[in-house]
């Protein structure tokens, strides 16, 4: 029921009305274009992309501080975690404890880091699988040294502060890095509409070029890649990148790289030691296995993963013979398994500006030179105030040892000393409270001998301090002495070796990783097609379906494509091995083909790509053709015999020898033609050339080439005519030997109807 108030009136239609002024009017696609605006700035700025001064993203940022601020350096005792995690979500982070935890697994770990951030104990995952890490209740962590980089020059006035997501606490906007972090550890991320992508690299490479550019400020890129070879991963994998490469995306900003496994080998087996980044080993075991399966690696026996604690990489690959082209196969492994990888360079940073950018190395390394530069200007500045401040104070103690007794007299006899000790001695505020805080076994002989001691020294790095912030030059020497300094304590040998002039990796072509095993295709009437194993099998033998029987057969080897020849002219090829087993009755070529309307499927045949056969027609023409040109991948097939208007296509006949075979061509009226193969052109498709003039007449068509047939060395000719034969030695063939195009000789009485030719052994 309706509520009803005092008077009656209904109230569940209450409005609440607002005046015209306190409203605000906007078009749905302007609010949704700002807020989606809105959202991808802050997945830019505050989530994905890494700041160029200290190369970290806000939830890393914020773990190395709050871990600074529990007091874990490298010094100190590991601690839980869990109470890592507690501490940066609940002062800085507040997000989820899932996603602020693995983040700190990804720092923790050296397979992922090139210089690791925190100490961890515990499991914190394998290369293997990276995401094998324990719980955070489980895992213990500390800051290593190397995070002292980032961390040794924050309370001194380097960088901004701001507060933290509830206004209670401070926290740094950024961290006084004292090398190029951006670079040492690289960094990955997806923002809204850009993304970042950035190598590891070698921190006395990255000095190097960071040094020689403060000297030189208008080096180049390439000068710069003198010194920075490539990046340099966690992995002692190869870089397979040539450095012409390397230096364009280094010139972009962007590009791609490659990494390939490092392999040796052991006697007979070839041992893989060292895999790309990031790459799991159970994958590429799993990868190889499935070719090894599927019959892709014939020439591989066993496959063994031998990796224990000693040798976190071992893979071991058992060739079946040391007949095996060990370069090839890891060739056709590098191109279908992780063990080459493509990485994505996309060098996109928030600069100095706040802003993200495309950065390529001079401009990155230029701006945080600058970064640096101000940073150290910060720094001595900070500590200059400091040491003006003490020599301030200094100056307030030696005047009150120097006049002890009347300072003691002003203490005890007035009510606000402080006042009348200004006033008498000429002190400030800041010397005077000091002096009244001293106390009274700090005021003898030997204490004003420490202050002066003091600040003789204080003086001396008073003016040093000075000095350097006067010049430019002084300055920049400082940042080179600090960054040889730096590099020379964390700096260590490249791991991953840039290596040229390799094999380029190469998928093994199909055919040549299955095992040549002889095979009989078969071919019914009907177009049913099968594969038997072995050249022993009597293929007219075999059981075939109602109404259908035997057409041809081909004998081959179980790595060669098998050929298809249609009644059109048109050539079709398909994988012997995919054929199915004369065990069955096969199955029709027309599901894996797709002949024209009205088209029958005449022969098949294989061979070698380079083998021959006549290709003909009754027409009279003919040409012949190698293997390598009938095959089609395509399901339509190929026009390689143009058949002209009411002619057919004769069956296709081997070729043995092109220079010494001859070719026996037969009329259905009788006449016989035989002439040498090599009369006939190559071609790779076509109508071809005459072969045996036959009459024109009026009647087109009367007289036909009914067969041809190719004799080599001492085969006998077999003429059939019905149940009849007549047998021709080669050198009873000379009446009927001629020129193609010829008219031949007519054959002897009771055989002018002639149903085939055979040749016979």
């Amino acid at each position: 029921m309706a509520k009803r108030g005092k008077r009656g009136k209904s109230t569940d239609n209450f409005q609440l009305r607002l005046p015209a002024e306190a409203t605000e009017t906007e078009s749905l696609a302007v609010f949704a274009e700002k807020a989606y605006l809105d959202y991808s700035m802050y997945v830019i700025l505050d989530r994905a992309l890494p700041h160029l001064e200290d190369g970290l993203k806000p939830v890393q940022r914020r773990i190395v501080y709050a871990m600074s601020e529990l007091g874990l350096s490298a010094a100190s005792k590991h601690k839980k975690s869990a109470r890592t995690v507690g501490d940066v979500l609940g002062k800085f982070h507040p997000h989820g404890d899932t996603a602020c935890y693995e983040a700190m697994v990804l720092m923790a770990q050296p397979f992922s880091y090139r210089y690791p951030l925190i100490d961890g104990q515990g499991n914190w995952g394998s290369q293997d699988d990276p995401k094998s890490f324990a719980a955070m209740r489980y895992t213990e962590s500390r800051l290593t040294r190397f995070a002292q980089v980032l961390l040794s020059e924050l309370g001194q006035s380097t960088v901004e502060w701001g507060p933290n997501f509830d206004g209670t606490l401070k926290e740094p906007k950024l961290l006084p890095a004292r090398l190029p972090h951006v670079l040492l550890n690289g960094a990955s991320g997806i923002a809204v509409g850009m993304a970042t992508d950035i190598p590891p690299h070698n921190v006395r490479e990255v000095v190097a070029a960071a040094v020689h550019l403060l000297e030189h400020r208008r080096a180049t890129v390439a000068e710069l890649c003198e010194f920075i070879q490539g990046p340099d991963y966690p992995t002692t994998a190869q870089i397979v990148t040539p450095r012409e490469e390397l230096a364009q995306i280094y010139e972009t900003g962007h590009g791609n790289l490659r990494m390939r496994a490092h392999w040796g080998r052991e006697g007979q087996d070839i041992v893989i030691d060292a895999l790309p980044h990031q790459t799991s080993g159970s994958k590429i075991l799993t990868q190889i296995a499935a070719q090894m399966q599927a019959k892709k690696l014939p020439m591989v026996d066993d496959l063994r993963d031998e990796s224990d604690h000693e040798n976190p990489c071992r893979l071991v690959i058992s060739p079946r013979s040391n007949r095996v082209d060990v370069e090839g196969l890891m060739a056709h492994l590098f191109a279908t398994t992780d063990l080459e990888r493509p990485y994505r360079v996309n060098m996109n940073v928030i600069g100095l500006d706040g802003r993200p950018k495309l950065f390529n190395l001079r401009d990155l390394l230029n701006d945080w030179l600058t970064f640096r530069i101000e940073t150290v200007r910060r720094r001595l500045q900070h500590r200059l105030d400091k040491v003006l401040a003490r020599l301030h104070l200094l100056a307030g103690f030696l005047i009150a040892y120097l006049n002890i007794d009347e300072v003691i007299r002003i203490i005890r006899t007035e009510d606000e000393p402080k006042p009348v000790l200004m006033e008498r001695f000429g002190l400030t505020d800041v010397q005077a409270e000091a002096i009244l805080e001293l106390k009274l076994r700090y005021l003898s002989r030997l204490e004003e001998m420490k202050i002066r001691g003091e600040q003789a020294e204080l003086e001396k790095e008073r003016d040093d301090l000075q000095r350097t912030l006067g010049s430019d030059r002084r300055l920049r020497t400082q940042v080179r002495q600090e960054l040889e300094a730096d590099a020379e304590e964390f700096g260590d040998d490249r791991r991953s070796p840039i290596v040229e002039g390799v094999v380029a990796a190469k998928a093994l072509d199909e055919t040549a990783l299955l095992p040549t095993e002889p095979v009989t295709v078969i071919l019914s009437q009907r177009g049913w097609v099968r594969s038997a194993k072995g050249h022993d099998i009597d293929p007219e033998g075999l059981n075939y379906k109602s109404g259908d029987g035997f057409l041809g057969a081909a004998r081959g080897k179980s790595n060669q494509p098998v050929v298809f020849l249609d009644s059109t002219g048109r050539s079709y090829s398909l994988p012997s091995h995919n054929l199915p087993s004369a065990r069955s009755q096969g199955e029709p070529l027309s599901s894996s083909l797709n002949p024209p309307p009205g088209a029958h499927f005449l022969a098949t045949l294989m061979g070698e790509e380079e083998d021959l056969y006549l290709l003909a027609t009754d027409a009279g023409y003919g040409f012949v053709g190698k293997v390598g040109d009938m095959q089609s991948r395509v399901k339509a097939g190929k026009v390689l015999v143009t058949v002209p208007k009411d002619a057919a296509v004769l069956l296709p006949r081997r070729v043995h020898d092109y220079g010494e075979d001859l070719v026996a061509a037969v009329t259905d009226q009788g006449r016989l033609l035989v002439f040498a193969v090599e009369e006939l052109p190559q071609l790779t498709k076509g109508k071809g050339v005459q072969m045996f003039r036959l009459p024109k007449t009026k009647k087109r068509g009367v007289e036909k080439m009914m067969d041809a047939v190719v004799l080599h060395d001492s085969q006998i000719l077999r003429i059939h005519s019905g149940k009849r034969y007549l047998n021709f030695k080669r050198g009873e063939l000379e009446p009927f030997l001629g020129s193609r195009a010829q008219r031949g000789a007519v054959l002897p009485r009771g055989f002018r109807v002639v149903s085939h030719l055979e040749v016979v052994e």
